[in-house]
């Protein structure tokens, strides 16, 4: 059965789908229809307001609801949207990685909603946004606990046994970190706007400067706070792990390092903050260095070549902003939130050129 609306005032919820993004309700509900015969009687769609990349819709039943998944629309990153693999690795990791959420079913039919898309379970409860709610933001405690369970979820993830899953193809392991440096690279050069020296820059710093690579895990490639969903009743437990569009096999160090380009300390100018990249400024939140102390203790794995991962995580954030920012300024979408993007690349580069400067991930602008 699908969960019951909550009556939290916090947890996380849908609202009116976006101008420009809307589904053919006609086609969507016939094929569901067809389908699955529990999804009977007439069919309502609201949107996830948040993130930048895949679109998430809820749908309801009556008293039943899914999640629907989606590319954006206007992109041509195709391979950074595929529905399908999306859909394989939430099938298959459940057995080794149980917090992500069911998978109902997949649709390659692009006659339905204009893309290939996937339905899922709705996971319901607490999700940290990056703008929040007055009033919803945790006490310094709980969110000290919601931090260390970020760090132990990560950490579990790339512990889990992913070739008993059947997932030893989802990626190549070997040469991962060149590859991504390229590939990220040449994304940038692809979807370019404007002149942000510090970008090029951070991009041939780290093709110059690649450590050996630590290790082969699962890794999500996205993680942060507005991708874990959180019980309502205990924060600090994580329920489910969102947005797998990105996941591979590879470094763990490099997903770590993704997760600290997003991690903003207090201390960092105004204008980054600005970004709200995530909400770890809160008080409780460990800085960015506590954070890597916290992953190695917690992981056992040493934690060398940090900068690396830092900049890494700043340049790979930038090349997916300046991506959106691109299609923002072709035309191909009117999402009003895209119109400053080219802003976050630039603060983006701006704290890789001094974390490069300066060897260090903390305190980049005393």
């Amino acid at each position: 059965m699908s969960p019951t609306p909550s009556s939290n005032p916090w947890a996380d919820r849908a609202t009116a789908v976006r101008t420009g993004e809307g589904l053919d309700l006609r086609k969507l509900e016939a094929y569901l229809a067809r389908e699955l015969p529990e999804a009977a009687g007439p069919l309502s769609v609201e949107q996830f307001p948040s993130g930048f990349s895949n679109l998430t819709y809820l749908l309801r039943f009556g008293e039943r609801s899914w999640v629907l998944r989606r590319p954006p629309f206007g992109t041509e990153v195709k391979t950074a949207h595929d529905m399908g693999r999306e859909y394989r690795i939430l099938s298959r990791i459940r057995d080794i990685f149980p917090k992500v959420p069911e998978p109902i079913l997949f649709c390659e039919d692009t006659t339905v909603v204009g893309a290939p898309f996937y339905l899922m379970e709705r996971v319901q409860g607490v999700i940290l946004r990056p703008r929040m709610p007055s009033g919803m933001a945790p006490g310094e405690e709980t969110m000290r606990g919601i931090a260390r369970s970020l760090v132990r979820t990560q950490v579990e993830l790339h512990a889990a046994d992913f070739e008993s899953a059947g997932l030893a193809d989802l990626g190549r392991p070997r040469g991962y970190t060149r590859r991504q440096i390229e590939g990220w690279t040449g994304r940038y050069q692809a979807a370019q706007t404007d002149e942000v020296p510090e970008i090029d820059a951070a991009a041939a710093w780290l093709a110059g400067n690649q450590p050996p690579e630590s290790a082969a895990a699962l890794i999500h490639n996205d993680f942060k706070y507005d991708n874990l969903v959180l019980d309502e009743a205990d924060w600090t437990r994580v329920l489910a792990v969102l947005d797998w569009e990105m996941a591979t096999l590879g470094d763990p160090l490099m997903d770590l390092g993704t997760t600290l380009g997003y991690w903003l300390d207090p201390e960092d100018p105004p204008a980054l903050r600005e970004l709200r990249l995530s909400p770890t400024t809160l008080p409780g939140n460990p800085r960015r260095a506590e954070l890597v102390q916290e992953y190695a203790r917690v992981s056992g794995r040493a934690v060398d070549h940090v900068v690396f991962y830092y900049v890494y995580g700043l340049f790979k954030i930038a090349v997916i902003v300046q991506q959106i920012y691109g299609r923002y300024r072709a035309g191909l979408t009117h999402d009003v939130r895209f119109a400053s993007l080219i802003d976050a690349v630039r603060g983006l580069g701006q704290m890789a050129g001094q974390a490069i400067a300066r060897q260090r991930i903390d305190r980049l602008f005393d």
